[in-house]
């Protein structure tokens, strides 16, 4: 036996690897070990092939998807988002009154004249919330940002595009139809009118930001739930309160029309009132549930969260 230099002569250099056994010789041995027999794979097929690629396709589309929503929107991005929302939302709540005075008869009924801004919120919400968080209205820009959950320095770009909006949405009204007036809201014309529609627009506002503050700290649970609440809640004050105050909740919504018909009736309830409302319903979600969970309300009020 060869030794290796250094060793105590007790290892072998090597050791030679048993050769393997073949048919022949564990044919005799019991303590031999047959050889597995090799395991067959079953070709793959074409229409394997197709689904693998679907599904890297698809694995790719998905992360695309994510990638562009979840981005960070610059400011530009945002405004125009902002201008688009609250142009269409002017359009169709300033519309309705329009077009009834322009064909007469009143072919557009209450229920669907305050209806139709709630549905087109909802619809709103799930095609543009994830790019600029869709306010498309002071008062809630102005209850995100008192939340801290808003950057500061966007709330003027913001308000100043949605004013911008409505106020070019009320102009085509005017020069499609004329009369845009008919398209505003104006206190109820009886004593006291003014006062009980301040108070109804400081409620009502106070209710639709409650609604869209509590959704949005938990936006990543509730998800597209919250289109459907906030839509929902549009809706649903204007079926009871709108012969009150008009349920605007929008101090742009009001403020467009009366800014191209100079029309300044009651003016002044339609600021007070939504803000005072924003005011309440910021401090009442303070008190329920503390201090903002930055994560999950930012997403809403930023935008950036899949719409799905």
């Amino acid at each position: 036996m060869t030794l290796t230099p250094g060793n105590s002569g007790s290892v072998p250099a090597s050791v030679p690897a048993p050769a393997p056994a073949d048919a022949s010789t564990t044919a005799g041995d019991p303590t031999a070990v047959a050889p597995k027999p090799a395991r067959l794979v079953p070709p793959v097929t074409t229409r394997e092939i197709d689904l693998d690629k679907d599904s890297m396709l698809g694995d790719r589309f998905m992360i695309r998807f994510s990638e562009d929503t979840l981005r960070l929107r610059p400011l530009g991005i945002r405004l125009i988002v902002e201008f688009i929302g609250t142009f269409i939302l002017v359009t169709v709540a300033a519309g309705a009154g329009v077009i009834n005075h322009y064909v007469g008869g009143g072919p557009i009924s209450r229920t669907a004249a305050v209806v139709a801004p709630g549905a087109v919120v909802m619809a709103m919400i799930y095609a543009l919330g994830p790019l600029s968080g869709l306010h498309i209205n002071p008062a809630v820009t102005l209850a995100f940002t008192a939340r801290r959950v808003f950057k500061g320095a966007w709330a003027v770009p913001y308000i100043a595009v949605q004013l911008a909006a409505a106020l070019a949405a009320a102009l085509v009204l005017q020069l499609m139809y004329g009369h845009v007036a008919s398209g505003s809201n104006y206190p109820i014309a009886k004593p006291g009118g003014e006062w009980r529609s301040l108070v109804m627009e400081i409620i009502l506002t106070a209710i639709l930001v409650t609604v869209i503050l509590n959704t949005a700290t938990g936006y990543r649970s509730i998800g597209h739930n919250a289109a459907l609440a906030v839509g929902a809640t549009v809706a649903l004050l204007g079926l009871f309160a709108s012969p009150i105050s008009g349920a605007s909740m929008n101090p742009v919504r009001t403020l467009g029309p009366d800014i191209v018909s100079w029309d300044f009736t009651g003016w002044w309830i339609y600021i007070v009132g939504p803000l005072a409302g924003a005011t309440i319903a910021v401090l009442l979600i303070g008190l329920v549930r503390g201090r903002p969970g930055k994560d999950d309300e930012r997403e809403s009020a930023e935008g950036g969260a899949l719409p799905v």
